[in-house]
């Protein structure tokens, strides 16, 4: 199976996948947890699983990948994200900060000022922003260009740049044969 191949498989499903595989060519439960060095009661959990849901119309990844654990019910909503990420990407001094760049501390103040949640921890402001990949002390998002009169001329430089690339260099690799003539 291409699963168990992978460089970039997860090694959990990696073995989850070789439990099965085991499995479908007839291998005791035992001799497979020897096989690959885990506990008998796994391959019985994992045997069990891809069986029982194997019944529903499910892909392999899918059968392979952990249940949902139970836990706390999310405390924010979708809206009160989507929220967040918008502060974000704007200019701190729009909000009447007197900063360059958001921390989490200013996000998190923020989202409380706007009334958007009663109250968020710093550490979750963080946390949620990694989550989503967002650095807003780090950089500059394409959502808040810098205000710059030249901005429209600079996008279509540049797209004509990446328009006229494979021209140019075949230009320059003629012109180099050429002169190696």
């Amino acid at each position: 199976m291409e699963l168990t191949r992978k460089h970039k498989t997860p090694q959990q499903i990696a073995i989850r996948a070789n439990i099965i595989l085991a499995a479908s060519d007839g291998m005791r439960n035992s001799a497979i947890a020897r096989k690959l060095a885990i506990s008998r009661d796994t391959v019985i959990t994992w045997r069990n699983r891809f069986i029982g849901s194997s019944q529903k119309d499910i892909s392999v990844m899918d059968r392979l990948k952990d249940e949902p654990r139970p836990g706390a019910p999310a405390t924010f909503m979708p809206e009160q994200l989507i929220h967040l990420f918008t502060i974000a990407c704007e200019d701190p001094q729009l909000s009447g900060r007197p900063i360059s760049h958001w921390t989490s501390r200013e996000l998190a103040d923020e989202m409380i000022k706007r009334s958007i949640v009663e109250s968020i921890s710093t550490r979750h402001v963080g946390r949620l922003l990694d989550e989503a990949d967002l650095q807003p002390h780090r950089i500059r998002y394409w959502l808040t260009p810098e205000k710059d009169g030249k901005y429209d001329q600079k996008v279509a430089d540049i797209c004509n740049l990446y328009k006229t690339a494979l021209e140019r260099y075949l230009k320059k690799k003629r012109k180099q044969s050429v002169q190696m003539k």
